[in-house]
């Protein structure tokens, strides 16, 4: 009984030194991710996002781009209104004080606070800083595709009662960039999100996170604040 006794209190001790030794790992993994999104000033990047629910039999897919000023919290999403075309659908831009969610079809746009975050992603500008606050991570080892290796990491909230209650990256092991991001919530759907490419610095100039007017005659300003 003794001799049991030994061997599961060191079986539970190299479990705990693993996963803190994993713990570790996935920290030291987006602390170089975030230093690394955080030196650029502006980043563009084209997107695929899939949402799928097997239960609903529901999965709708379409491509995106994001252009986003993180220091300043200003971005703009734009989303196409079928994948690999460029008809637009909805465009999400923030100034960093107010955001516009532009509806084409509907010949609408909400005014609203900036988001300050929440549960998952309110919008795909986070992709890149969803790690950073309210959830706990581990690193899980790596996967390859298409002959690129990449880091794993699972995220969990803290907060238990979150309507996402995890999140998968997929980290460019070489490069240091978030290639994907899983997230999936208790009504059974899953968000995908894929970085098709990523161009630091792109130029651009401060008139694209704020919505113009002028460029846009006919639409409906709903004011939510």
């Amino acid at each position: 009984m003794k001799t049991i006794f030994l061997y599961t209190i060191l079986a539970i001790s190299t479990c705990s030194t693993a996963f803190a030794q994993k713990d570790t790992q996935a920290k030291a993994i987006l602390n170089q991710v975030s230093q690394k999104y955080k030196s650029y000033d502006v980043i563009k990047t084209d997107f695929t996002f899939t949402l799928d629910n097997p239960q609903a039999g529901v999965k709708e897919t379409q491509t995106g781009t994001l252009i986003s000023k993180a220091k300043a919290g200003k971005y703009k999403v734009t989303l196409y209104a079928t994948a690999g075309a460029k008809d637009v659908d909805k465009e999400i831009m923030s100034d960093g004080k107010s955001q516009w969610t532009y509806l084409k079809k509907d010949k609408e746009v909400q005014i609203s606070d900036a988001a300050k975050g929440g549960d998952g992603l309110s919008n795909p500008s986070q992709i890149f800083t969803i790690y950073e606050h309210g959830y706990k991570y581990l690193y899980t080892g790596e996967q390859k595709v298409a002959g690129k290796t990449y880091q794993v990491i699972d995220l969990t909230p803290e907060n238990a009662k979150a309507n996402i209650f995890k999140a998968r990256l997929l980290i460019d092991k070489v490069k240091k960039q978030i290639y994907s991001a899983l997230l999936f919530d208790k009504n059974g759907n899953k968000y995908n999100y894929t970085v098709r490419t990523f161009t630091p610095n792109a130029p651009v100039t401060d008139a694209t996170f704020a919505w113009d007017a002028k460029a846009h005659p006919g639409v409906e300003l709903v004011d939510l604040r």
